[in-house]
């Protein structure tokens, strides 16, 4: 078995990225705790346009969520929720978040935070789950604010323009609340612009994961949950645009020069569903170890949004809302997958079974066994959890990775066009 290997020198632009962040969670903070701004929580693909047209500033519980993850205080945390009745079998992003409230532990201390700063407004969109609305509404009881936002609908197929329309009246729907909690009217032109923004980064995004279609890929998986942080928190700000254009230009020049973000590459992998978050590390040294990219996933996609159009923003925004793969039925995910595969010139596929996130999870209806039949390619699932590391397993998450690693070497070379 070949010894681990780390990645290769890190990005320089993730200097840019570490200050940005921060200046995000400092100027959310102060906006709370001085009332310079209005301040909203919002769900992570929840219609954040309209909040910034209004000039709130914008905090993501989810992204907190993925902190308290990546930073394993989240195991301390849950429990606090558990004894509030919040099930552990509900979303573990909920109960380390609810958990952290309530015992004042965050790990955005390291920005001079005590807790998650309080909302004046949150705002859901239901299009992942139903759990963002429990969980918003914990907070709404709370501190006694409104709690608005949009039940989408799920399971789609094509998605119609009834469906659409559906969609934007809920969202006409909201901004007499918005409007009043901002304390100004919604201009259109500001809406136009904070769209417009929202869709620039969202095709930098993609432009940025494209670079690991390249052999050697230029960026992994693991690199990318943490290079997606202006596209979940910052999308439609200056700040994001101009990030993702540092960095694909740096990922150009990897591409260019042939270097990939693995010393070497022998194998490449499409990763499906959720990251485990406090293992993001230790699996990624495991996969360099085994020479073997981690090249796209869905969850690094789920931030581009390709319907954004500011010519006709709430309609878009609501398309794009609607296209996204987590509301959409099993035949329409496939299709998607098939395409990953293909573009990314995949060796094989990983599903992450997340315990609490079965809407992220898409290995529960069969469709392991049907790219494997579609594709001709090697499957396999691994049990975990975004969050809640007692529903992981080192060893056999270990052995099972080792095990369809060496599936991936007994089986002939492919070309980049293998799958086309």
């Amino acid at each position: 078995m070949a010894s681990p290997r780390t990645s290769e020198a890190p990005l320089a632009s993730s200097a840019r990225l570490k200050e940005i962040m921060a200046a995000h969670f400092v100027g959310v903070d102060r906006a709370s705790r001085e009332h310079t701004a209005p301040v909203a929580w919002c769900t992570s693909v929840g219609p954040v346009e309209l909040l910034r047209a209004l000039g709130y500033q914008v905090f993501f519980p989810e992204n907190h969520g993925a902190l308290l993850g990546a930073s394993r205080v989240a195991n301390e945390t849950m429990g606090s929720a558990h004894a509030l009745g919040y099930s552990p079998d509900i979303c573990s992003y909920l109960t380390s978040d609810i958990g952290s409230y309530l015992q004042k532990r965050t790990p955005l201390s390291r920005y001079g935070m005590s807790t998650a700063p309080r909302a004046d407004l949150l705002l859901y969109n239901t299009n992942q789950c139903r759990e963002v609305k429990d969980w918003f509404e914990f907070y709404g009881r709370e501190w006694n604010v409104p709690v608005v936002g949009v039940t989408s609908f799920r399971e789609i197929g094509e998605v119609q323009r009834s469906h659409v329309d559906a969609i934007v009246r809920q969202m006409e729907d909201l901004v007499p609340t918005l409007e009043a909690v901002a304390g100004r009217k919604l201009d259109a032109a500001r809406l136009e612009e904070s769209v417009a923004r929202s869709k620039e980064c969202s095709d930098l995004w993609r432009e940025v994961l494209a670079t690991a279609a390249a052999r050697p890929a230029a960026l992994t998986f693991f690199d990318g949950t943490i290079q997606m942080g202006p596209a979940v928190i910052l999308r439609g700000t200056v700040e994001a645009c101009d990030f993702y254009r540092l960095l694909l230009a740096e990922l150009q020049e990897r591409v260019k020069g042939g270097k990939g973000a693995l010393p070497r590459e022998r194998f490449r992998i499409y990763w499906d569903g959720m990251p485990v978050w406090g293992k993001l590390r230790d699996l990624a040294t495991l996969f360099a170890g085994l020479d073997t990219s981690v090249v796209a996933s869905t969850y690094c996609n789920s931030w581009v949004f390709e319907a954004l159009d500011p010519r006709d923003p709430l309609p878009s925004m609501a398309r794009a809302s609607l296209e996204l793969f987590i509301a959409r039925s099993e035949e329409p995910k496939q299709r998607y997958l098939e395409r990953m595969v293909r573009q990314f010139s995949v060796d094989g596929v990983i599903f992450h079974d997340s315990r609490t996130c079965p809407n992220n999870s898409n290995a529960r209806f069969g469709m392991p066994q049907r790219l494997r039949r579609t594709l001709g390619l090697p499957v396999l699932t691994i049990d975990g959890d975004l969050n809640d590391l007692r529903c992981f397993s080192d060893e056999q998450a270990r052995t099972n990775i080792e095990g369809f690693v060496e599936q991936l070497e007994g089986q002939a070379p492919r070309s980049p066009a293998a799958h086309a």
